[in-house]
């Protein structure tokens, strides 16, 4: 720890609306007087589908929904637990970004890769009895140009192997060019 090398901390990100030193900002880009967090982005950067903003791929959603998919994000099941932590968290699945219990439309899905425009829903036992609104929640999301595809509890819980498999078979076909 005394390696007598001292290293400065690490600077704060600028809080929204908050503005840079005069001097930094000059001594960056000349043209620029100001510059808040945000105004400032690449021209060809395209908008991000998983992060709701409008553009190409942008998935419409319920804003109402934006609080449940926290609380659900907080308190997963078992097998999304599982599924998760063994399968898709942190770009483990083919270097893939997975989101949890994102919105889309009047729904929240367990998981999905804007990627590979892919939604995997966990269902459990209460989900026996929904088989119509499963099918309509389904079509309602393939009409949206996404893939869905479905595992029970079980799967997940004893199979994750198998899970995994059958998940790389799907992603080979689905890679974007």
């Amino acid at each position: 720890m005394g390696g007598g090398m001292k290293t400065n901390p690490p600077q704060s990100p600028l809080v929204r609306g908050e503005v840079e030193s005069q001097e930094k900002s000059q001594a960056e880009s000349p043209s620029l007087d100001k510059v808040r967090v945000g105004e400032v982005k690449s021209q060809t950067e395209a908008p991000s589908p998983d992060k709701g903003r409008a553009g190409e791929g942008f998935l419409p959603y319920n804003k109402g929904h934006t609080t449940l998919a926290r609380k659900n994000r907080k308190n997963p099941t078992p097998a999304e637990n599982k599924i998760w932590n063994d399968v898709l968290r942190m770009r483990q699945f083919a270097s893939h970004k997975f989101l949890r219990q994102k919105p889309i439309g009047n729904y929240i899905v367990d998981f999905y890769c804007s990627e590979l425009r892919l939604v995997i829903e966990i269902d459990g036992d209460g989900h026996a009895g929904n088989v119509e609104y499963d099918t309509e929640r389904t079509h309602v999301l393939n009409a949206l140009g996404l893939y869905v595809v479905r595992y029970t509890n079980g799967e997940v819980l004893h199979n994750i192997q198998g899970v995994y498999d059958d998940l790389n078979r799907i992603i080979g076909g689905r890679r974007p060019d």
